[in-house]
């Protein structure tokens, strides 16, 4: 798939709130240097976030969303105690079978790979 396709994938498929704290969390989880998806499906997750950052997400609010802009921006090494906090909490907030049925819906549309979890 395309950046323009996943995209508009993301925008189609991922209407839930639940889908874009999904998304932040995996955004977080990529910046704390955490996450084991492969080099591909990193590239992906976020231009699947810059789909969705701007509707509500039903667990993680704004700040989230300003960090995650904050280091993208390059301040990503001043943050890496404030990434990894907000990190824990969102995967503390969002649980196991949601992530992974987040994920899975992700695979089965040719969006990410096998063996993102």
């Amino acid at each position: 798939m395309s950046p323009e396709q996943i995209a508009d994938w993301a925008s189609a498929h991922l209407t839930d709130p639940l889908d874009v704290d999904c998304t932040t969390t995996v955004m977080l989880k990529i910046l704390d240097g955490k996450c084991k998806m492969g080099p591909r499906d990193k590239d992906v997750i976020p231009l699947l976030y810059d789909a969705l950052r701007g509707r509500p997400g039903r667990l993680l609010g704004e700040d989230m969303h300003m960090l995650i802009a904050r280091a993208r921006a390059g301040e990503r090494e001043a943050l890496v105690a404030e990434i990894y906090e907000h990190r824990v909490l969102a995967e503390t907030a969002i649980s196991r079978p949601v992530m992974k049925g987040y994920k899975a819906r992700l695979r089965e549309a040719g969006v990410l790979g096998a063996g993102a979890d």
